[in-house]
């Protein structure tokens, strides 16, 4: 059962910079977990959103200060500074920040320190780390917004379609993660590395909004979509809710047969995203308690944003970090 470094090890340190990456390496991950999104000059770089301003010190470089906008992101106002405005060489003068300070405080102490990363830089590391840890490390990216970004005229799946093929990625070390099936089927005429397709617990794909296709994730879950899905994925990665809902009072309900389904449909699944903060978890229940709830099923993977509590749970040890 493969363990995924959610943005790195996220839970330790600010998400998706190099030490997030790397602690999520040294703490047993499988897979590290890299969102992509497009600089105007067209690199692959590591943010969770496109608008920066919660994760980088942008605010802060008043050179920078009139590109402050407000903008549509797939149909919602979002206010700030956006990467797609910003070239490679100026993204780089910033430096990255903790997304959830208030929570996360501990995770402040590494603000300032390190730079937003790009797409070959965490592939790097991730091949620096696997021959230093003596096993496999691979990479799980995300394409945040594709349809955006291809209106844009920053075709996210071309762009990493090219860096696959550029940095000689192959299929045991990568998998393709979108909320967006149109991104995918894309990526499945270009590329031959395992696909994911994620799946929200509400509202419907972004692309089937754009186009005025009236199904939504659900529909997705139906046998039919599922077997429509694994015509060009090879995963699906529900929201945890939809494989052990919660009841009212927050505590984990019954399981619903998705897993089973999806297995039935030749899809594995994978499931995000697990914390161990209190405020994520089940009522009256502990991360190792959820954790285990949801492995019972018979899971291929967890997303975590501590790693190694997912790896002492499922492989039985902690591993020293």
């Amino acid at each position: 059962m493969l363990v995924i470094a959610h943005r790195g090890a996220s839970g330790y340190r600010p998400e998706h910079t190099p030490a997030a990456y790397r602690l999520g390496a040294v703490q047993g991950a499988d897979y590290l977990e890299p969102d992509l999104v497009a600089t105007l000059d067209g690199v692959l770089v590591c943010r969770h959103e496109n608008e920066i301003s919660s994760t980088t010190d942008v605010a802060d470089h008043p050179v920078f200060a009139d590109r402050k906008i407000t903008k549509i992101v797939d149909g919602t106002a979002v206010t700030g500074w956006f990467v797609e405005d910003f070239t490679y060489a100026e993204l780089r003068t910033l430096r990255a920040k903790e997304r959830m300070p208030a929570l996360r405080a501990s995770n402040t102490a590494y603000d300032g320190l390190e730079e937003v990363p790009t797409f070959d830089e965490v592939v790097a590391l991730a091949r620096r780390e696997s021959a230093r840890l003596g096993r496999p490390i691979g990479v799980i990216p995300e394409l945040k917004h594709p349809a955006y970004f291809r209106r844009l005229g920053l075709p996210l799946e071309e762009l990493l379609t090219e860096r696959i093929v550029a940095l000689g990625l192959r299929a045991d070390e990568i998998m393709v993660q979108s909320f967006e099936p149109t991104s995918l089927r894309r990526l499945a005429v270009m590329t031959r590395v395992p696909l994911v397709q994620l799946i929200d617990s509400e509202s419907a794909p972004n692309d089937f909004l754009r186009t005025g296709d009236g199904r939504s994730y659900a529909d997705l879950l139906a046998p039919s979509g599922l077997r429509e899905v694994a015509t060009y994925a090879q995963v699906l990665a529900p929201h945890k809710d939809l494989v052990i809902p919660r009841t009212a009072d927050g505590c984990l309900g019954e399981p619903t047969r998705l897993v089973d389904q999806a297995h039935r449909a030749g899809l594995a699944v994978q499931a995000w995203t697990f914390r161990a903060e209190r405020r994520f978890l089940p009522t009256a229940t502990d991360f190792a308690t959820e954790v285990t709830r949801f492995a019972a099923l018979g899971l291929q993977g967890v997303f975590a944003d501590h790693p190694d509590q997912a790896v002492a749970v499922l492989r039985g040890a902690a591993l020293n970090v």
